[in-house]
């Protein structure tokens, strides 16, 4: 009787141990997944000084990415608002990560208007403005979600992704800090990328 419970228990710790082992595996192949998810490319974009920026000025260097437009009520300015934080906290790591707002409302966010708006912020926050094809083409490589919603009395607001993206100093996608997540898990995820490049 007792061999056959000390049986009975090796087979259902052998059966526990190969779940775990596969279950543990699919989700490896499912982060290895996630990491290539093509996220991020090429792009050309306008500073707020009019200059030409391209995802070669971002090149070996981490950083986080934020789409938004300045007319944005409430995501926009509380992300911008704790990315501030985060640098300040960061203390001399903050010059370690790139952190740039890339407008999805090109028809109203001008340069001007784009330095005007990240000028309320750390200044080390960089505004990007386009032309509408070439906020179309940074959408596309970042798989951002945006669009128009008509306002009662006229006028629009755009309904968008409102996550960060983090990225490697190689362009290859980190991971996301989402709308309203902890800031000390946010911060943590941004030291990690820096400590990665």
């Amino acid at each position: 009787m007792k061999t056959i419970r000390i049986i009975a228990w090796s087979l259902v710790v052998l059966l526990v141990g190969a779940v775990s082992f596969v279950w543990l595996n699919q989700g490896n192949q499912g982060l290895q997944q996630l990491a290539g998810t093509g996220i991020g490319g090429p792009f050309t974009l306008s500073r707020t000084d009019g200059t030409v920026f391209t995802e070669k000025d971002i090149a070996g260097k981490p950083y986080a990415i934020f789409f938004g437009f300045t007319n944005c009520p409430e995501v926009c300015p509380t992300t911008l608002y704790e990315a501030s934080g985060w640098l300040e906290q960061l203390g001399s790591d903050a010059d370690k990560i790139g952190i740039y707002f890339v407008t999805v409302d090109p028809e109203r966010d001008t340069p001007e208007l784009i330095a005007e708006y990240v000028s309320s912020f750390d200044k080390r926050i960089v505004g990007l403005t386009g032309t509408p094809e070439q906020i179309e083409t940074i959408k596309k490589e970042y798989r951002v979600f945006s669009q128009k919603v008509d306002l009662e009395g006229g006028g629009y607001t755009i309904d968008h992704t409102a996550s960060i993206y983090l990225m490697h100093g190689d362009g290859s996608f980190a991971g996301t800090i989402a709308w309203g997540e902890d800031g000390e898990i946010a911060l943590k995820k941004i030291r990690n990328l820096i400590s990665r490049g």
